[in-house]
């Protein structure tokens, strides 16, 4: 089976389409009280935002990530109309938001991996903007996901049942952080998608994916990302 992750808090729908193909476990933590930590700052002079070609040399690679991961090819664009059943707040958003776009920020870059041969994948996003429009944008993503427990997604007339659990954020470093456990049910079939944001100045890292990738390689991401030469 080839699952496509949710890449970034928008790519909801992407994850879904070849779900009839298999099932996953979908056991993970029950609702937690929080998903997002800290509050965004207005530096006197705040660094320029990074280039699209300097944010893609902050990506994790193989060699980052160990043996048994292997690049996956650039998907096509999702143009099917959609529709957001039962979460107002997301439907509000425009269609954007429950396809698998990438977040509306000029510099961004972004990598995926399967592993080890099975459906496990793993995806990587970078961002760059003023602290203000990264905090802005995605905490209302974030918060308009995390504030519907329960709707569906119909996409080219293919309807998927989605879950949302609120995580604690993660403590790895940041200024802000947003975490999310998403279950997508279609015919039957189910998957788990773990996502996790972290703002640390001008830079946002998202990364999405099997839950326990996620966890495995988001200090080594954070680190990598907001490395200084």
């Amino acid at each position: 089976m080839r699952v496509r992750v949710a890449t970034t808090a928008l790519g909801i729908t992407a994850a879904l389409l070849a779900l009839p193909a298999c099932s996953t476990d979908t056991t993970g933590p029950k609702h937690q009280p929080s998903s997002r930590t800290g509050k965004p700052t207005e530096a006197a002079q705040e660094p320029a935002a990074l280039s699209s070609a300097a944010l893609e040399s902050l990506l994790l690679d193989e060699n980052d990530l160990g043996s048994g991961y292997l690049p996956k090819p650039e998907r096509p664009a999702q143009h099917d109309d959609v529709t957001v059943i039962g979460c107002p707040a997301l439907s509000e958003l425009g269609g954007d938001a429950a396809t698998g776009g990438t977040l509306a920020f000029p510099h961004k870059a972004e990598v995926d991996f399967t592993y080890g041969g099975s459906s496990s994948e793993i995806s990587e996003e970078l961002y760059s903007d003023s602290t203000k429009k990264l905090s802005d944008g995605v905490g209302r993503i974030f918060d308009a996901m995390a504030g519907c427990p329960a709707y569906q997604v119909v996409s080219g007339g293919t309807p998927v049942d989605v879950t949302s659990q609120k995580l604690p954020a993660p403590t790895v470093g940041g200024d802000e952080q947003w975490s999310l456990l998403l279950t997508f049910i279609a015919g039957g079939r189910s998957t788990v998608v773990k996502q996790t944001a972290i703002r640390d100045g001008n830079l946002l890292l998202v990364l999405s994916g099997s839950p326990a990738l996620v966890d495995r390689h988001l200090d080594k991401a954070l680190a990598k990302a907001t490395a200084t030469s």
